[in-house]
């Protein structure tokens, strides 16, 4: 398989879009807390995600997929360390 100009940029961009999230991912982990992030943002960014890996699988178009899948990935683990974060502070602030 050899590499297009086209798939070349689509695989820096999906790259640069995808690792943006690593900050946050770390941030949370580090703060232990996500109560700035948007549950709605979210919900609709990762369904969007969703479809873009979907229509990139439909299309063959690799660097679509892989961007796609580990965005999704990164948006699932901020969604469930904002649930896993605010439960946590909704536990300790209903037991004082």
């Amino acid at each position: 398989m050899s590499l297009t100009l086209s798939d070349l940029l689509g695989m820096v961009a999906g790259t640069l879009t995808t690792i943006a999230f690593v900050p946050q991912v770390l941030r949370i982990v580090q703060t232990r807390s996500a109560e700035d992030i948007s549950w709605g943002m979210f919900a609709v960014f990762a369904t969007g995600t969703a479809l873009w890996f979907v229509w990139g699988i439909a299309q063959g178009a690799m660097p679509v997929i892989i961007a796609n899948f580990v965005t999704l990935l990164l948006s699932i683990v901020i969604m469930v360390l904002k649930w896993r974060y605010g439960a946590a502070r909704n536990g300790a602030q209903t037991r004082s």
